[in-house]
């Protein structure tokens, strides 16, 4: 990250100061060491204000732990002794919190000191909440703010893993040990992910989704946190999309659709020619079909 950060002479584009960053927005940089890619420096305050928050803490704790190690090595002898057994404190003790680094130890035979590296905090200090994003294409195949945002919905993939380890797409525990067939089986649960995914942006006005077009464009940066539409709290109040359907979580609209059936039927005066038909459709099963733009099925001709 540092060397992200620092000017270097071959560079033809500034770097930016970190001290210079400004909330909630990207800045893109280069690198002598991407000479390739393109850099785009993002500084999120929540995390900035997380990781402040928590190396605190762990400061505070080790503080507390070196304080204790501390007075029991002036209680006992001084010696060779009391020095490797305050040594193995701070190791069994102290680096669990892995904080270590931001202080001066002295340890000796008679007791031990120590105190906060405020140098050393202060210069990690700048770089809370500053995180980098490459990529090799250029600006007009996407701009710094769409890079920015093509890695956030790198959730979504973190979202399908879970559901390929949970029951929900039943991908282990796996019965089948043949390697073609485990191929075809984790293809399988890929290819549902890969449609549930384009399911999801198709039907988001039924299901607890912020649908509003317009809740990305109202924010000042892909780093800026996202607020919640009117439209989605509208939802969220009376349970009902804008035309009026009940909302559903996915789950409970797959399983809605689930009853769309396809029924063989036979007259009682032409008992010899059955023929399929599917069910009438219900409103919220009509509007799924128009959302997904598919062909709502009505008749299905013999199967003789």
């Amino acid at each position: 990250m540092k060397k992200l950060l620092r000017r270097h002479p071959t560079q033809t584009q500034a770097v930016v100061d970190p001290k210079a960053l400004v909330l909630d927005q990207v800045a893109e940089v280069c690198s002598a060491d991407f000479p390739d890619e393109r850099l785009m420096v993002c500084l999120n305050p929540r995390r900035r204000e997380d990781r402040a928050r928590k190396r605190e803490a762990l400061q505070d704790a080790t503080d507390k732990a070196l304080r204790k190690i501390a007075d029991a090595g002036k209680r006992r002898k001084p010696g060779q002794d009391n020095r490797d057994r305050m040594n193995a404190a701070i190791g069994a003790e102290v680096k669990k919190w892995k904080v270590l680094k931001h202080f001066n130890l002295d340890v000796r035979d008679d007791g031990m000191d120590f105190s906060r590296n405020a140098t050393h905090i202060n210069e990690q200090a700048v770089l809370d909440g500053i995180y980098v994003i490459r990529t090799a294409l250029d600006a007009d195949a996407i701009t710094a703010d769409q890079a920015v945002q093509a890695y956030k919905s790198l959730s979504a993939v973190e979202r399908a893993f879970r559901l390929l380890k949970t029951d929900r797409l039943q991908i282990r525990p796996l019965y089948v040990y043949n390697e073609s067939r485990v191929r075809g089986h984790v293809f399988l649960c890929m290819l549902a992910c890969y449609l549930e995914w384009h399911m999801r942006q198709r039907l988001a006005p039924l299901p607890f989704e912020d649908d509003d077009p317009q809740a990305a464009a109202k924010r000042k940066s892909p780093i800026a946190k996202a607020e919640v539409s009117d439209e989605a709290k509208r939802k969220a109040d009376t349970r009902r999309t804008a035309d009026g359907h009940r909302i559903h979580s996915m789950s409970s609209l797959m399983a809605h659709l689930a009853t769309f059936t396809l029924n063989r039927v036979s007259l009682p005066s032409q008992p010899g020619s059955p023929f399929m038909m599917t069910s009438q459709l219900t409103p919220i099963q009509e509007r799924t079909f128009d959302l997904i733009d598919h062909s709502q099925p009505h008749e299905v001709f013999t199967v003789r």
